[in-house]
């Protein structure tokens, strides 16, 4: 039984004027190479996929991309990102995923999830500058440090792996509010995505203040989730 990860599937099946192979290079044929990646898990193995799952607008509209989802082996967790837009309350989804069988599917959302003695913490995370940030931005991201610090509680005293969207480093950007709480909680691994192409080469990957940090954006990794336990 193993642990991976990976985000942006960005899958289209039910939105498919938004398919990522206008943009070619890794996302020409991105929907067989997902595919094709997760045949290198078994039905024990389990992934967290951090958000930007797929592109649709609603539930309904997402099924194909669930089903998708549901025929690949392994346990899938999802968390939040920011293109996903199908996303509404965590009992709406949890509803939705019984109404359709899609048993190998559950969220990561204001919980943890414990698997082999850890816990997965995590949460969508946010990009916000304090001296050029609207308000607005400003309680989204103190909103997704609160429900960060909801998910670390919920670990109790087990080791804490986070699976973050949004990275909490980026050029010479940080977000002091999600670092903290790593350094409070004794987080050794973050785990991210939502960055992309050329951008990948600015990601922040190595260790800082006691942290390692890893980019696992799919086109990063070339559709094979990285394999962290």
């Amino acid at each position: 039984m193993s642990l991976f990860a990976m985000g942006d599937l960005h899958l289209a099946l039910g939105a498919p004027e938004k398919t990522m192979e206008a943009f070619g290079g890794r996302w020409t044929g991105y929907t067989e190479k997902i595919r094709k990646g997760f045949s290198l898990l078994t039905e024990e193995d389990v992934c967290v996929i951090c958000g930007d799952f797929c592109w649709a607008s609603s539930l309904e509209e997402a099924l194909p991309d669930f089903q998708f989802l549901q025929s690949l082996p392994g346990r899938k967790i999802l968390l939040k990102g920011n293109h996903d837009y199908w996303w509404t309350t965590a009992a709406k989804i949890r509803g939705f995923l019984d109404r359709y069988g899609l048993n190998s599917i559950s969220i990561l959302h204001n919980n943890c999830v414990q698997w082999g003695g850890l816990a997965l913490c995590g949460t969508r995370g946010w990009f916000f500058e304090e001296e050029t940030g609207a308000e607005h931005d400003r309680k989204i991201m103190l909103r997704e440090i609160g429900r960060l610090e909801t998910s670390l509680k919920a670990a109790g005293e087990a080791e804490k792996l986070v699976f973050l969207h949004y990275p909490p480093r980026y050029l010479g950007y940080t977000c002091p509010g999600i670092l903290e709480l790593l350094r409070a909680y004794g987080v050794r691994e973050c785990y991210y995505g939502h960055i992309h192409s050329r951008g990948c080469r600015s990601a922040f990957q190595g260790t800082a203040d006691g942290v390692h940090f890893r980019l696992i954006s799919g086109d990063y990794l070339d559709f094979i989730p990285l394999k962290v336990r």
